[in-house]
């Protein structure tokens, strides 16, 4: 999903945009046991809770596409499990699937139950538990935490060439579900002012429900249609995916996290430049990666550089052709050889860092050329060339004539 879909879908979490039929949630404790559920009609709430839930849910939606907001595509095996087959039987079940029933949840596997709670709208009680107990059984977190799930219809507006949304030209229905995972913890504790008695006491510690770490948003609304072969998965993390219980859950593989494709990048480099891994190269390629995302500023997804794209850059950047002719080699076993990654994840454009044991320099990205390397009395130095005015802890100083100390 791109930002303006997820923005899109995030605007409706408004009194005034609202259209969400039902909502049900869970509470779970610390041991794993169910103390109590709920189940309405969401616009019986009161306005008060209305505007809290409205911000979780807000919350599941917020974040960084690529990072901490990940479009999953569904295996083919789950979703053509329990599909017709051309000789008029079905398909086999997919992985993990329980060998039930058909019709028992319990025989479900992820994308048929998320596709049967849609169609439900949230009121069969026996797909809400089977839901609430998958959950419970492979969600790892020591504490107490809610479980929320609604159900709405959205009447997708028309929309101009010239980005103008038509209220009364609507030819899409985005039927959807969206849940997420909220620690509830105790308040902090305090002095509270009583009014009535005009003074102050103990504040009572209750149990609050925090915004959520984990959530996901299904079918996923791509090209601002319904898109039943993917989910928008959503963690507050972006380094705690929580693999195991999304494999159980939604049935997704997922990608590489940031941090991973970041050091993996990093790890690359390292291995196909070798000895001529120098200051020079590496700002080659920093700039390289600047003029793609100056030309991408405008695409409404991140750029995914492959095995291939990752290659042209280092060429253009002046690797060595000798050192280009291991890089297959080197990316096959250091990200994969299907492995694709993010720009935004592997290189930040926003800064360039030069580090030592006992020195960090941080220079404009668009001023590079004044950091260079120079032997100097048989030393390799990082020469870094003055202009302007100069601060050292914030006092203005002076730099000196012929870039050597006066005598004092």
């Amino acid at each position: 999903m791109t930002k303006q879909d997820i923005s899109e879908i995030k605007k409706l979490f408004t009194p005034r945009n609202c259209s969400i039929t039902r909502i049900c949630g869970c509470y779970v404790d610390g041991e794993k046991n169910k103390k109590t559920e709920l189940k309405q009609a969401f616009l019986a709430l009161p306005e008060e809770e209305m505007f809290k839930y409205f911000e979780i849910l807000r919350k599941v939606l917020s974040g960084t596409p690529g990072k901490n907001l990940l479009t999953l595509a569904f295996p083919l095996a789950l979703e053509m499990a329990g599909l017709p087959t051309a000789e008029g039987g079905e398909a086999e079940p997919a992985p993990g699937a329980a060998q039930q029933d058909a019709d028992s949840p319990d025989s479900l596997n992820p994308h048929q139950l998320l596709m049967r709670l849609k169609e439900s709208r949230l009121k069969d009680d026996s797909l809400l538990e089977q839901y609430y107990d998958r959950i419970i059984e492979n969600y790892e977190y020591v504490g107490n935490y809610l479980i929320l799930l609604i159900h709405d219809v959205y009447d997708v507006p028309g929309r101009t060439t010239d980005g103008i949304d038509m209220e009364d030209a609507s030819d899409e229905i985005y039927e959807y579900i969206l849940s997420c995972i909220c620690p509830v913890e105790l308040s902090k504790p305090g002095l509270s002012y009583d009014a009535v008695e005009n003074t102050f006491h103990n504040r009572s510690r209750d149990w609050v429900v925090s915004l959520p770490e984990t959530g996901f948003l299904f079918p996923a609304f791509n090209d601002r249609a319904s898109d039943l072969h993917s989910v928008l998965y959503y963690s507050k993390n972006p380094e705690e995916l929580r693999e195991s219980f999304v494999d159980c859950l939604l049935g997704c593989p997922l990608p590489m996290s940031a941090e991973s494709q970041k050091e993996t990048f990093q790890a690359l480099i390292e291995d196909t430049l070798g000895e001529d891994c120098g200051i020079e190269l590496v700002k080659n390629i920093h700039e390289k990666f600047t003029e793609l995302a100056e030309e991408q500023k405008e695409a409404p997804e991140p750029l995914v550089l492959d095995k291939n794209e990752v290659k042209t850059i280092l060429a253009d950047s002046g690797v060595a052709n000798e050192r280009l002719s291991n890089f297959d080699k080197h990316y096959d076993e250091t990200a994969g050889e299907n492995t694709a990654l993010l720009m935004n994840n592997v290189m930040n454009i926003k800064n360039f860092e030069v580090k030592t044991p006992d020195v960090v320099i941080k220079v404009n990205p668009e001023r590079t050329d004044l950091v260079r390397t120079q032997t100097i009395d048989g030393r390799e130095c990082l020469v870094i060339e003055l202009g302007g005015s100069i601060e050292v802890n914030g006092i203005t100083v002076r730099s000196v004539p012929g870039g050597a100390e006066e005598d004092q």
